[in-house]
């Protein structure tokens, strides 16, 4: 702080006592109005000249902030108290940040045009500025302020900046760890060392934030993996001399591991017989290894279970009895009536585009309902298979009075614009291109907007597809398609097809999980550039005819996730009559199921079967266009139509009237870093199509089952999805057309 002085080099604990002030002089105010430096000061005219008084005045004056310097002194019986304002900003700039935009910055630092310069002030900014490049990994950056006086005294204030390399993370170290690796235990933290392939990524830079969540995800790795007394000492990091690179050290104690002994329940609650709560706790066995994981997932499975049955309030708390001698824990799962506690308010935080009743209306809790961990739960999984947000949160915090709570949404929106490239190769067919621009959250109204494009020397396509998921603020989802198909058929059946129409669409909930969805579609298709050495029964069915479809499907749904299931399963049932008007009469049906199967934490297996029928009245043949064609993307190994009917003679394929396929999968790491996010799978697909209307010498048709295996490489690239099947048909006929390679890639704006 400068020192204010006397005329003579008097401080004002040295102004001489005695005497009364006569009179205040105020020296050297510009823009402050001279009263207002009177009102901080602690003496007024007519009071003594009090040395403890004036060194009060002193410090009031410094502490406003307005002045650079401050003087007071006595001339007789007149205080003077000269004052040398600080100045004004006029301007603010940034000058060397090429890493962080102007207005990030703005936003952080504290001074503004038309405000006070002062020392301190500065000072504070420079430091968040430093917190900014912090944050983002930038520890060598550095800051200098720079000042230029101007006339009226006024400043412009530049922040001349150095934002130095990004301070990487040299190495991650573990101490104490005897079970696990120091690489299996990376994969688990979300702290990363510094790589190549890591340049979209912020995980290898330094965020204490972060540090500390990875020692919350090392404790849930041990006690899923029987370590009941995990610890971790603690977490070091160390930012090297030369400020480019930090060493992280995480200290740990494994302690023992752990079995699960004796498995119980004591339920309190009135009128629940505890028997019905048992079949919960089948997935653990005595002698397994203890899991804390899997106890979550058993409560969260009881007090679902028990909501369903009417019972709002419960708390289930798991108590636990180590025997260490022995290495196993004894489990008991006390179940009783938790407090009566009900939703107050639902805040929706980070929702800058999407509106706030697109993420309310997936809540499955209202203001008013009862609290309810297992529908937070839900509702948290619905608004993640929005797909619109990279990150979604639900926290509670503490309501009005002790029995009410509120729920804070927070959100980190993603881009749901979507460019979509598809490539296909197989060994008849030349490259294949599928563009679609796709809008999945229309206006932030959840509306899905797409059009689609796809052009080959095969297939053109074009498509546009509305949908409002909440067709009139019901759940009901509606929707309408437009589409023009024109195919080449002439390597498989000798024939072009064009399809031009639309379709109605309207969804709906019956109940979580189960869903209902009706359908009209109107079109037109024509069969034309029929080759002269087609089949005969192709032939047969040149021209155009009208179809006029109703159709409805029945989907049960228990994934996890609907954009990368990894447990659960999901049954469909599909029929669409045709006759309604138009030229076709036919009623198909079709049932699909698919299961998902964790074997670890990295390990999936799935499996997915389809069978299908369609069956003509009223004396009307089916059209080859409504006929399955078994191959390609639903039988790998085998081309698009290559396993049915055929006219051996012109080897065209004819379609089928039924028809089955299934896959066996699983997929696993293929010891690439995790967050790469490339994954292997080893497959068999089976099915069969066989019944054809047509009929006659040179058809070969037969239900025998086709078989292929083959592997999986799928990448999560950082543009997009890419996927190669690599498949060999090892059950066919000698009629089918295989093929060994597919290929495919999307990629996001």
């Amino acid at each position: 702080m400068p020192s204010a002085v006397h005329a003579q080099g008097l401080t004002p604990s040295q102004v001489p006592g005695g005497g009364v002030i006569a009179n205040v002089r105020v020296e050297g105010s510009q823009r402050i109005d001279p009263g207002t430096v009177l009102s901080y000061l602690n003496v007024r005219a007519g009071d003594a000249f009090d040395p403890l008084a004036l060194d009060r005045s002193l410090k009031t004056l410094f502490a406003t902030g307005l002045f650079a310097d401050v003087a007071i002194r006595r001339e007789g019986n007149t205080l003077v108290v000269r004052v040398v304002e600080n100045p004004i900003i006029n301007r603010i700039a940034f000058e060397g940040n090429k890493r962080t935009d102007d207005e990030t910055l703005q936003r952080e630092v504290q001074l503004r045009p038309r405000v006070v310069y002062t020392r301190t002030k500065v000072q504070n900014d420079v430091q968040r500025i430093l917190d900014v490049y912090r944050r983002s990994g930038r520890f060598a950056a550095t800051v200098e302020p720079k000042v230029i006086q101007l006339d009226q005294n006024r400043v412009d204030l530049a922040f001349e900046i150095n934002e130095g390399e990004r301070t990487e993370i040299r190495r991650i170290s573990f101490v104490g760890n005897k079970r696990f690796s120091d690489r299996s235990l990376r994969e688990e933290i979300s702290t990363k060392e510094s790589a190549w392939y890591r340049f979209l990524s912020s995980d290898d830079t330094y965020d204490p934030d972060r540090l500390t969540f990875d020692r919350e995800l090392l404790r849930r790795y041990y006690l899923r993996n029987g370590y009941a007394d995990f610890r971790v000492l603690s977490a070091v990091a160390e930012l090297a001399p030369d400020k480019q690179a930090f060493y992280i050290t995480f200290t740990v104690d494994e302690g023992e591991r752990y079995k699960f002994g004796k498995v119980d329940i004591q339920a309190t609650l009135k009128g629940l017989d505890p028997a019905v709560l048992e079949a919960d706790l089948n997935e653990i066995q005595e002698g397994d290894w203890y899991d804390a994981s899997l106890i979550d997932r058993i409560i969260e499975a009881m007090t679902e279970r028990l909501g369903n049955l009417g019972y709002a309030f419960v708390d289930i708390q798991p108590q636990l009895n180590r025997d260490r001698e022995g290495r196993t824990v004894d489990l008991t799962l006390v179940v009783r009536e938790g407090p009566r506690v009900y939703v107050e308010e639902i805040n929706i935080k980070g929702n800058l585009r999407t509106l706030d009743k697109v993420i309310r209306r997936e809540m499955r809790l209202v203001e008013g309902d009862a609290y309810n961990t297992s529908r937070i739960r839900r509702s948290q999984q619905r608004i993640r298979d929005l797909n619109f947000f990279n990150d979604v949160r639900l926290t509670t915090t503490e309501g009005t009075s002790p029995d009410k709570t509120k729920i804070d949404v927070t959100v980190d929106e993603r881009s749901t614009g979507e460019l979509s490239f598809g490539f296909g190769v197989s060994t008849r067919d030349a490259l294949i291109g599928d563009i679609r621009i796709r809008e999945r959250n229309l206006l932030g109204r959840g509306q899905d907007l797409s059009l689609g494009f796809t052009l080959s020397a095969r297939r053109q396509e074009f498509d546009v597809r509305f949908t409002e998921p909440y067709f009139l603020d019901k759940n009901i989802a509606a929707g309408f398609d437009l589409f023009r198909l024109t195919t080449d058929y002439q390597d498989e059946s000798s024939y072009d097809l064009r399809r031009d129409g639309f379709s109605l669409r309207a969804g709906y909930q019956i109940t979580e999980h189960f869903r209902h969805t009706v359908r009209y579609t109107l079109s037109t298709t024509e069969i034309r550039n029929v080759d002269d050495n087609a089949s005969f029964f192709i032939r047969d069915q040149e021209g155009k005819s009208t179809s006029s479809v109703v159709g409805n499907e029945f989907t049960y749904d228990r994934r996890d996730s609907r954009i990368d299931p990894r447990d659960g399963y999901m049954l469909s049932y599909r029929n669409d009559v045709a006759g309604l008007g138009g030229d076709t009469a036919y009623v198909r049906n079709s049932v699909s199921g698919s299961y998902y199967y964790p074997l670890s934490d990295v390990w999936t297996f799935s499996t997915r079967g389809e069978v299908g029928n369609i069956t003509s009245y009223g004396g009307k043949d089916i059209e080859i266009a409504d006929r399955y064609f078994l191959g390609g993307a639903n039988l790998r190994g085998f081309e698009y139509g290559g396993v049915g009917p055929r006219d051996v003679r012109t080897s065209d394929s004819l379609g089928a009237e039924n028809y089955y396929s299934g896959t066996v999968e699983v997929l696993f790491p293929l010891g690439f870093p995790k967050e790469m996010g490339v994954r292997g799978g080893l497959f068999t697909d089976f099915g069969s199509a066989w019944d054809v209307s047509a009929s006659g010498p040179g058809i070969s048709d037969v239900n025998s089952i086709r078989a292929s295996v083959g592997f999986s490489f799928l990448w999560e690239s950082p543009m997009g999805p890419l996927r190669l099947d690599f498949a060999q048909a090892v059950v066919k006929e000698d009629f089918d057309e295989t093929e060994f390679f597919r290929f495919s890639f999307g990629t996001r704006f």
